[in-house]
C-alpha cells in the first residue's frame, strides 16, 4: 500500500497545545522531517517519540522532495513539521506538498497553531475579508511598495515582522497605509506573550521606548486609509450589504466599513440612513 505525507502543525511555544492527534500522527511517521533536528528533537523527546529525523529546510527542500515523494509512493510515511506552527505558510515544504499531490499521494494536515490567526482573532480588527502576507521585505525601497500593495487590498492584512525591523517596518506602513489601527503581536503562547494595539503611531511610541524588542512578531493592519476620499454613499452601502450578507453582524460590519474607506463610525451609520 502507499504510504502518505503528514503535514503536522507543532506548538508555537506552549506545549500544551500539542494535540493527542498530532503526537500519534509523529508516532506513527517513518520520518519526520524538520526545519531544525535539533530544535524539533526537543519536542520529539519531551513526548516520547523516538522516529529517526532529517533535515528539510530552504536550502535542502529542492533536492530532496524527489527522494521523499518516491519513499511515500513505496510504502512509507513521512511527516513534515517546521520549528513552530502549520508547516508551509511561511515555512518550508510546498515543493514537496504540491509533488505529492501530483503524484497522486495521499496527504494528511494535522491541525496546528497559527500564529497569523491567533493575532487576528485577539486584535479586535475586522476579521474578514483578511489576506495573510508572509513576512514583509527586509529593504526600506521594497518594503514600501510592500506596503502599497497591502493598501491597495482595501482590507484586513496579516504579515510577520522581526524584533530587528518592527519599527522601521512601522515607519514605512505608516507613510503608506495613514496611521490606521494596527496589532503586534509577540511571542505568542509563550510566557511572554505581548498584545499591542492602538494607530500605528501610537504601537510605534511605545516600542520606541524600549531597549530591545525580541521574540516571534505577527502585526495585524486595518485597512489602509486611501480610499476615504472617494467613497460614496452608494460604495459605502455596497461593501456594507456584502459584509452583512456574507454573516458579518451589523455593528461589525459598520465597523469594517469605516475602516476600509478611513472613515468614522458615525459617518458610515449616516451615510447607510
Amino acid at each position: 500500500m502507499p504510504g502518505k505525507l503528514l503535514i503536522v502543525g507543532t506548538p508555537l511555544g506552549n506545549l500544551g497545545d500539542f494535540t493527542p492527534r498530532a503526537i500519534e500522527a509523529l508516532k506513527s511517521a517513518d520520518l519526520i522531517l524538520c526545519e531544525d533536528t535539533r530544535h524539533t528533537r526537543k519536542l520529539l523527546t519531551h513526548f516520547g517519540i523516538n522516529q529517526p529525523s532529517e533535515r528539510y529546510d530552504d536550502h535542502t527542500e529542492e533536492a530532496k522532495s524527489g527522494a521523499f515523494a518516491d519513499r511515500i509512493a513505496a510504502g512509507e510515511t513521512i511527516a513534515l513539521v517546521s520549528d513552530a506552527g502549520m508547516p508551509v505558510v511561511s515555512d518550508p515544504g510546498f515543493r514537496l506538498v504540491r509533488l505529492a499531490r501530483e503524484r497522486g499521494l495521499t496527504i494528511e494536515p494535522i491541525p496546528g497553531p497559527f500564529a497569523g490567526v491567533l493575532a487576528l482573532v485577539a486584535s479586535g480588527i475586522a476579521p474578514l475579508p483578511f489576506t495573510f502576507l508572509g513576512f514583509a521585505p527586509h529593504r526600506t525601497g521594497e518594503r514600501t511598495d510592500f506596503y502599497r500593495d497591502v493598501a491597495k487590498l482595501g482590507h484586513t492584512a496579516v504579515i510577520y515582522e522581526s524584533p530587528e525591523r518592527i519599527v522601521g517596518s512601522l515607519d514605512d506602513a505608516l507613510s503608506v497605509l495613514g496611521d490606521v489601527e494596527v496589532t503586534v503581536a509577540r511571542e505568542m503562547t509563550k510566557l511572554h506573550e505581548e498584545i499591542l494595539s492602538g494607530t500605528i503611531s501610537e504601537v510605534l511610541a511605545e516600542l520606541r521606548t524600549r531597549q530591545s524588542i525580541y521574540g516571534e512578531i505577527t502585526i495585524v493592519f486595518a485597512a489602509a486609509l486611501q480610499a476615504a476620499a472617494s467613497a460614496s454613499p452608494k460604495e459605502v452601502a455596497a461593501e456594507f450589504e456584502r459584509l452583512r450578507a456574507g454573516g458579518m453582524r451589523r455593528n461589525d460590519a459598520v465597523k469594517a466599513v469605516a475602516e476600509k474607506f478611513g472613515m468614522r463610525k458615525n459617518d458610515v451609520y449616516r451615510m447607510l440612513i
